[in-house]
């Protein structure tokens, strides 16, 4: 590789990683995500993953509101869902076991799930009735998603 290329590829790799990553605020406290948008994004999620860092989660983002439900087949990292409604309200959180595959329901439509570490919720005093504060990536990668 000649210095100029090598130059440009660290240049495009710096670029990259100053992009603001797509997060989620609840009472203050501050995940960030990967976003689940296509059926196949959504129906992959986090299987096969060995680990899921500490403040990070799986944002998963469907067209409408609607009943929804997950399970944990292929999914090693105990976790826990909170589903919420299109006005950013949390209307459910429920733990996932690895590998369970029963499924977990949400109580009421649902626009979104995000799936964080087992507990993480609880710890952070985070609860059914919070609302939900989506950064402007993932407005954005919403937005892109229904067009």
């Amino acid at each position: 590789m000649t210095l100029r290329k090598a130059a440009a590829f660290i240049a495009v790799a710096l670029l990259l990683s100053c992009r603001p990553q797509p997060e989620v605020s609840i009472n203050g406290q501050r995940f960030v995500v990967e976003t689940a948008v296509t059926p196949q994004e959504r129906s992959r999620g986090l299987m096969f993953r060995e680990s899921l860092p500490k403040n990070h989660g799986m944002l998963f983002i469907f067209e409408s509101e609607q009943m929804l439900s997950f399970w944990m087949q292929n999914t090693s990292i105990p976790l826990s869902i909170a589903y919420i409604n299109a006005d950013g309200v949390i209307v459910d959180i429920l733990d996932m076991d690895p590998f369970d595959l029963t499924a977990v329901l949400s109580s009421r439509p649902a626009m979104y799930a995000l799936e964080v570490n087992q507990g993480e919720f609880e710890k952070r005093g985070i609860r059914p009735g919070n609302r939900v504060i989506f950064s402007e990536e993932i407005k954005e990668i919403q937005g892109n998603s229904l067009q």
